[in-house]
């Protein structure tokens, strides 16, 4: 697998988003169907594995992860998050999305900073975490402190590398200052640019970017016709009934294109976003081991300058029917 460098961490080009792998997101699924997608994952090389403490019940999906890595621990990088997943009878604020329910409850108190890091610590079954982010920022807390008390976990060793999620420029700015940040993980894919001024930012201060749900959570793959019961896409409007037929629809030159070159929509998809910046690393989630074998072929693909033109131009004309998530 090839690699990228996030500040002076180096991952692969390819990890692998361990999101999916929890009841209620795709809908349902069983750990031993969990276990074999990780050990797909970590075998073709995507050992950049990312969970969160949010993901599933009670810290469910890291403690998929913590068995999958148990005795190939050395071999993995692995990233989680902190500030959704709220202890009981501590406050919190309201971060707005755009899924329907529009909005997610946050604490990213500093105080709570460390026994965020504890929990996961257990829930992972490991002495540290490679890449510790602070889900999203808390509007009632300035980033600057909850970054600070992430430094005091890094400078006591329970977390190697700072990160921060769904931020803003400014807030990366200002986080930074405080202690060097090694990613940022924001959405990103031919259906969510990233923003620019948020990319020229981790350009500045030499942070990569690790871009979740490149694969627009599933849609360019060009295989999303419908969704099934159970599956939180429906909270998505872009997943909506009509929505997602007009996307489907205004999708098709890029799914021409991908079969013009021989590769399926999910590879272009990936191998257009590697070639936008050389410290972009992606964490594509699938449950199907064959899915993740053919995501983790798009690391070797080298798209051609004119291929990548003529997806920009068709991206042009692709505008996007419904909301977006953040």
């Amino acid at each position: 697998m090839k690699t990228r460098k996030l500040g002076n961490l180096q991952v692969p080009a390819i990890g692998y988003g361990a999101m999916v792998l929890s009841p209620g997101i795709y809908g349902d699924i069983d750990d031993t169907r969990a276990a074999a997608a990780l050990k797909a994952a970590l075998d073709g090389g995507a050992t950049h594995v990312d969970t969160s403490d949010a993901y599933g019940v009670d810290g469910h999906n890291e403690r998929l992860v913590g068995r999958a890595i148990k005795g190939r621990r050395e071999e993995v990088v692995v990233a989680t998050k902190f500030g959704l997943a709220i202890p009981e009878g501590e406050q919190s604020r309201s971060q707005p999305v755009g899924f329907a329910f529009g909005e997610l409850r946050v604490n990213a108190e500093p105080r709570l900073v460390r026994r965020y890091a504890e929990r996961s610590l257990r829930n992972l079954d490991t002495d540290v975490i490679d890449l510790y982010y602070a889900h999203y920022p808390d509007p009632g807390v300035p980033i600057e402190d909850t970054v600070g008390a992430m430094a005091d976990l890094v400078r006591d060793g329970l977390i190697k590398h700072v990160g921060l999620s769904n931020v803003t420029a400014a807030q990366l700015r200002a986080a930074h200052a405080v202690h060097p940040v090694t990613a940022v993980q924001n959405e990103w894919s031919m259906w969510r640019p990233v923003d620019p001024g948020l990319l020229s930012a981790a350009r500045d201060l030499g942070v990569g970017i690790v871009a979740w749900s490149p694969l627009g959570t599933g849609f360019l793959t060009g295989t999303v016709q419908s969704l099934g019961e159970g599956d939180f896409r429906h909270n998505a409007p872009r997943f909506s009934a009509d929505n997602l037929a007009a996307n489907n629809d205004r999708y098709a030159p890029i799914r021409s294109l991908a079969a013009q070159l021989g590769i399926t929509p999910a590879q272009l998809a990936l191998a257009w976003l590697l070639h936008q910046d050389d410290h972009v690393a992606t964490i594509p989630g699938s449950r199907t081991p064959s899915h993740i074998e053919e995501n983790l072929a798009a690391a070797d693909l080298t798209l051609h300058p004119d291929t990548l033109a003529r997806v920009d131009e068709a991206l042009t004309t692709f505008e996007v029917t419904g909301g977006t998530l953040l």
